[in-house]
């Protein structure tokens, strides 16, 4: 390879694809351009949330187009490609690799009943059958315990769309969708067939489990081959280098799962070493080098990028989604009220930039505490540290002098504390160690590192571009794939920390009180939850105005 060369990032998200442009030169990269994409994920009746895998590939395409332009880069110029995306949605496709239906995306929650058949009967632990349970830990690691899992999702389109399910050759998940569009070639990555849960994830053992393919009625002739983040899935075909504005021929790498290669990119690679992560959804994950599992508080380890890595996760359904939410519906509203005279949302870059700026803002007066007022942040339910589709968010508290200012640093802080009660799990079985990475969008405001330090007691410390770390990631598999780096473990070296937030004893007496709080809050309301959403079960979605928005 020659001395300077460019790799392309895909960092494809709930709702919007990043592509960047990433310069290799004397074993470093440095970002030259970025350009990103948006589009929408439908909310259905009953729990549902699709997404048209054409809106990804659009994305893509016009966001490589983009970047390269802006970084003033021939097609010539790059040299491998990666992609890092949403992970456990599940893909349907036929031989050709066209899917049969839409995809269900990681948030679809439709397969409670298909759950409750599987897994839910005979003797059981935390809610879970022995038959299944038992040999799910002992052989992937852990056990798909949510209706949001992929295999309970593949039941419910064979349950309920049998002519789509006639038609599919092979199960993939987002990533595996798009390498699949641009080589041909049916292939996930260890940490996706992980999640599947139907994969032996024991050291020396990797490979589909034939045990577990059997108990959860899959078909194996369904699943792919798996292979390596940095092994070359293929050379870009020449249809699909045409649609993307690059060169055929280029090696499409593995990749990864968000999962995986934020991780990466978030640079605390090394044996427990932790990070936060806030985008849509959000998560806690310490790097650990065994298999580690809680039933009891959701959380379980993922196989990373590198070999023999694993990352301990619990996550978190809403995060950065709850600030999209405080944008909408608290600084901009319905009734066309405004917090600030500037209107808090723009375009693209900027667009995302002020919301973080308006974030920053509008708490600096705020003190900590937000005026006693706490945000339990499961506005589409939550995975950990309890499982609870029929959870959602509340305000707790608000008094005559409760205003915006206060509601909105309340946000911030209820996604700190559920990331502290997250760190309280993963601590229950690894010795996640500081300071803790903090990165996506999320760990642009500096109110929301401080607040997150203050909460965990923790020191906290964010990255140049945090909001990359995905597409980073991407781009440090593209480089070890291409021989530019030694492993995967330089990521280490080559993602600093710009900024560290210290914690201030100050608030830590207000933090323990509210964090006490928001944990006896679910399990208070946990019955009124599934009460009052038992009609969106039924197919109730609070009308077409909610479904626009969500849309």
């Amino acid at each position: 390879m020659s001395a300077e060369a460019h790799v392309i990032a895909f960092d494809v998200g709930t709702t919007s694809a990043k592509t960047c442009v990433y310069r290799l030169s004397g074993g470093a990269l440095e970002l030259a351009a970025s350009a990103s994409a948006d589009y929408g994920i439908r909310i259905l009746p009953g729990g549902g949330a699709e997404q048209d895998p054409e809106d990804w590939w659009r994305a893509v395409g016009e966001g490589s187009r983009t970047a390269l332009a802006r970084a003033g880069l021939a097609p010539s110029a790059v040299r491998g490609m990666a992609f890092c995306c949403q992970m456990q949605g599940l893909v349907l496709v036929d031989g050709a690799g066209r899917p049969v239906r839409p995809a269900m995306s990681y948030m679809d929650q439709r397969a409670r009943e298909e759950k409750r058949r599987g897994i839910e009967r005979g003797l059981k632990i935390e809610g879970m059958g022995i038959d299944k349970l038992f040999p799910s830990l002992l052989i992937a690691g852990g056990v798909s315990a949510s209706a949001k899992d992929p295999v309970w999702k593949y039941h419910w389109v064979r349950e309920h769309e049998a002519e789509a399910f006639a038609r599919a050759e092979k199960w993939l998940d987002v990533k595996e969708y798009l390498v699949a569009r641009a080589t041909g070639r049916f292939a996930m990555t260890l940490d996706s067939a992980n999640a599947t849960f139907l994969y032996d994830t024991r050291p020396g053992r990797l490979g589909w489990s034939p045990l577990l393919a059997r108990l959860f009625d899959v078909d194996t002739a369904h699943l792919p081959e798996v292979i390596g983040a940095t092994e070359v899935a293929g050379p870009l075909l020449p249809a699909a280098a045409g649609e993307l504005g690059l060169e055929p021929g280029i090696p499409v790498f593995g990749g990864g799962g968000d999962l995986s290669l934020i991780a990466l990119g978030s640079g605390a690679v090394g044996a427990g070493q932790a990070h936060v992560y806030m985008g849509t959804s959000g998560w806690v994950a310490a790097s650990v080098g065994e298999r580690v599992v809680d039933t009891e508080a959701r959380a379980a380890s993922v196989l990373g990028a590198m070999p023999g890595r694993y990352n301990y996760i619990s996550e978190q359904e809403t995060a950065g989604k709850c600030m999209e939410w405080v944008r909408d519906h608290l600084a901009l509203d319905e009734i066309g009220l405004y917090l600030g005279a500037r209107h808090a949302c723009e375009e693209d870059e900027a667009r995302h930039a002020s919301i973080f700026d308006f974030l920053d803002e509008t708490v600096a007066g705020v003190p900590a505490g937000a005026g006693g007022v706490i945000f339990a942040p499961w506005l589409h339910g939550s995975r950990s540290p309890f499982e609870d589709p029929d959870a959602r968010g509340l305000f707790f508290n608000i008094g005559l002098d409760t205003g915006k200012r206060c509601l909105v640093r309340a946000v911030a802080e209820g996604l700190a504390l559920q990331s502290r009660w997250q760190l309280e799990a993963i601590r229950r079985r690894v010795a996640a160690r500081g300071p803790f990475r903090f990165v996506g969008g999320g760990a642009r405001s500096k109110a929301s590192a401080r607040i997150l330090a203050d909460v965990l007691g923790e020191s906290v410390e964010t990255t140049a571009a945090p909001h990359n770390a995905g597409a980073l990631g991407a781009a440090l598999v593209c480089a070890a794939g291409l021989g530019a780096l030694s492993s995967l473990e330089e990521a280490a070296r080559l993602v600093p920390a710009e900024s560290r937030f210290e914690p201030d004893p100050a608030s830590a007496e207000t933090y323990d009180r509210h964090y006490g709080v928001l944990k006896r809050l679910y399990h208070a309301n946990r019955e009124s939850f599934k009460a009052l959403n038992a009609r969106r079960k039924a197919g109730y979605t609070g009308g077409s105005k909610h479904k626009e928005r969500m849309a």
